[in-house]
């Protein structure tokens, strides 16, 4: 029998590898990438023997012809290496990966396969920030919050829950930790609703989305020209609550919460709070610790880590 031993919760952005030397609040990226340092820390001692990471994907592995709620690299895995970000075949547990979404698939939760997936930053930074050095097995498993329809909060949890059942159930001793990244609050410069964007900049960014597919470099410099001109919104007393109810195992609250409804709280890039309550449920909801929580302007986000420790899940934190 496996077992999860450890989550974690991390912002990304590749603004921190690219515009690091323009940052104004110094302080607050430093002490996001220190939490960083000590998340990785915990993952080391945690002596994993895979990593399953739940993320997003930003258009490079992903396009408008197919982008399934939920799935799962159950082979190659290779990542984009845009930005700075690690480039190239990462080291994988197929076995592992195939039993893992197989066993989604029969306990409800329908989750695509990919036997050659292709991830961004999305996935690659935690592997670059929380796993780097460490020579861990990644399974990515990646989550649609960009093109709606979006799967359900509820549903996000439900995957969640399935994940740890799953682990269990698979065969052999592996420590398994669980990895979300993503959020918290922002607002990126891209169409809330693909199918009406507003402006050049949107309707570019829609055509990318739909033709993207083995040729996302083409769109890229326009689009990371839209990105760094955008006008950060941040929504710092919506990220701490968050904190707070992870910090007292209450994230299943927020699976009562609609698509609108995370929009309007955290913005559209707010809806990769789906990768945590899938990794807080995977962890039971047990009371977790926060590192840090920096509001970066510079980086269009309010930067988050958190670590959730199985051990510490004492009673029902519905």
């Amino acid at each position: 029998m496996s077992d999860i031993v450890l989550g974690v919760g991390a912002s990304h952005s590749t603004l921190m590898n690219t515009h690091w030397d323009q940052v104004v609040h110094t302080d607050r990226a430093e002490a996001f990438r220190g939490a960083l340092d000590t998340a990785r820390r915990r993952v080391a001692e945690a002596r994993p023997d895979v990593a399953v990471i739940v993320g997003s994907n930003h258009f490079r592995g992903f396009w408008l012809d197919l982008i399934p709620a939920f799935t799962v690299g159950v082979g190659e895995v290779v990542a984009t290496g845009e930005a700075g970000t690690p480039k190239g075949r990462q080291k994988t547990d197929p076995g592992f990966a195939q039993a893992l979404a197989a066993d989604l698939v029969e306990a409800g939760t329908e989750v695509a396969i990919s036997a050659r997936l292709q991830i961004d930053h999305g996935q690659s930074h935690a592997i670059q920030y929380l796993l780097g050095g460490l020579d861990v097995p990644v399974v990515p498993l990646v989550v649609n919050v960009f093109a709606r329809p979006l799967p359900t909060l509820a549903r996000c949890v439900r995957l969640g829950e399935n994940l740890a059942a799953a682990v269990q159930r698979i065969a052999g001793e592996r420590r398994v930790v669980v990895i979300a990244s993503g959020g918290l609050s922002h607002r990126l410069p891209w169409p809330s609703d693909w199918t009406d964007p507003q402006g050049d900049d949107e309707a570019f960014l829609v055509d990318a989305w739909t033709n993207g597919r083995g040729e996302w470099e083409r769109y890229d410099e326009r689009r990371r020209e839209i990105i760094v001109a955008a006008r950060p919104t941040i929504s710092p007393e919506f990220d701490r609550e968050f904190l707070d109810d992870l910090a007292n195992g209450r994230l299943r609250r927020y699976a009562s919460m609609t698509t609108d409804e995370v929009e309007s709280a955290a913005g559209n890039g707010g809806q990769e709070l789906r990768t945590w309550l899938v990794m807080a449920a995977a962890l039971g909801f047990a009371p977790g610790t926060p590192l840090v929580y920096a509001p970066m302007p510079e980086w269009l986000t309010g930067m988050g880590v958190a670590v959730l420790d199985p051990t510490a899940a004492s009673g029902d934190h519905r």
